[in-house]
Parts: C-alpha cells; sequence; structure tokens
C-alpha cells in the first residue's frame, strides 16, 4: 500500500446527474476519500475534458460523438466540474484526459511514476466506461490495481455487476470501500511517513 494512489474518475457534475441511483455512491466515495487522505494515500482527480469548438473527435469514434452530441466534458463548463462533494483540496493533483482511459491524452503516467506511485485503487463513474478503460490500460503499463467495486457507478446495474464480480477479479483485487479501510487503517505509521515524504520531495 506505500505505493498506491487513489484514483477518482470521471465524478463530473453532469455525469453524477445522469448516473446517480440514490444508493448513496457518493457519500461511500467520499469516505474512501477521506479514508485514503487519513492514510497519507495520494487522491489524483481525473477528468474528461474537450476543448470547445475544437474537432478533436472523429465521427469513427461512437462513444465520443455521442458524448458530444450531448453536450457533455466542455472544458470550462460548469457541468464539466468535479461534484462539489467530493471536490479536491487546495493542491490535490487534478490531470484532464481527452478520452475514456485515464492515461489518454493526459500526463497521468508522469505523474504517477515522479510520485513512485505503482499501484492504483480505481474509483469513478462509469464502470463499463473510465474505470474499465483505465484498469486496461493500467495492466499494459504493469500497475498493481485494486478496484472498489462500490465507489464505482455505471447508469446498467447488470454491467456493473458482470465486470465487479467476473471480469476484474481477474486482473485486481476488488473490494468494497468499507474492507479498504479497514486494510489501510492497518498501516504503519512509518509507511505513512513514507509516503509523506515522498510526496513533500517530489513537489515542485
Amino acid at each position: 500500500m506505500t505505493n498506491s494512489a487513489l484514483l477518482v474518475m470521471d465524478v463530473q457534475r453532469d455525469v453524477v446527474a445522469i448516473a446517480d441511483d440514490g444508493s448513496g455512491y457518493l457519500p461511500r466515495l467520499r469516505r474512501a476519500i477521506d479514508g485514503a487522505r487519513a492514510a497519507d494515500i495520494p487522491v489524483i482527480y481525473v477528468v474528461m475534458g474537450l476543448r470547445p469548438g475544437d474537432r478533436q473527435v472523429s465521427p469513427r469514434n461512437k462513444v465520443m460523438a455521442n458524448v458530444l452530441r450531448a453536450g457533455l466534458f466542455t472544458e470550462g463548463a460548469p457541468g464539466t466540474e468535479i461534484h462539489d462533494d467530493v471536490a479536491p483540496r487546495q493542491g490535490d493533483v487534478v490531470v484532464t484526459k481527452r478520452r475514456g482511459s485515464a492515461f489518454s491524452g493526459s500526463d497521468l503516467d508522469l505523474v504517477l511514476r515522479a510520485r513512485d506511485i505503482d499501484s492504483l485503487v480505481l474509483t469513478g463513474i462509469a464502470t463499463s466506461a473510465v474505470v474499465l478503460s483505465t484498469l486496461w490500460h493500467a495492466i499494459d503499463l504493469d500497475f498493481g490495481l485494486t478496484v472498489l467495486a462500490d465507489a464505482c457507478l455505471d447508469t446498467d446495474p447488470e454491467v456493473h455487476t458482470m465486470l465487479t464480480e467476473r471480469l476484474f477479479p481477474q486482473w485486481a483485487d476488488v473490494v468494497t470501500v468499507e474492507d479498504w479501510l479497514k486494510v489501510i487503517g492497518q498501516m504503519p505509521a512509518s509507511c505513512r511517513t513514507d509516503i509523506r515524504s515522498r510526496e513533500t520531495s517530489s513537489t515542485p
């Protein structure tokens, strides 16, 4: 756990408005974020951002073409901001991506390598989009992976269940927020100090 970071991905206002099912998703995610900070595990936010008026999406990309038609993820638009209930603190890293994976068109890999992070804890919306895409990308980059199943959300509950119960466990540790919090709460103080020291030394 000493080289882990928690990724909070695409939890943006418009996305939450579409996907939130009333099951208490944001409070669960908030608990994961607060627990990570208490254990000195870096929290890195990832957002989708598309330049306004920039024809940067090919019509061959059906997913992104649908995103454009829906008017989502335009940089600077209020709906593209991270949801207030899980908003970053001052000084938190926020990475902007241009496609599905958190690594696509972003400097996430550079951010992680600079901090000597080799394991990722994945959360976000949607399970079948950014979480799935990032998991696949991270596998090819040799990151260790944990997925917080109930800190991920999808508009299709059956797809979410299939991914978190059948597919993801083949490549990642899949746990609940509460179980993960129990694990990181048992980290020795020396490990937490080590994380804090690396973060401080890597800050420009």
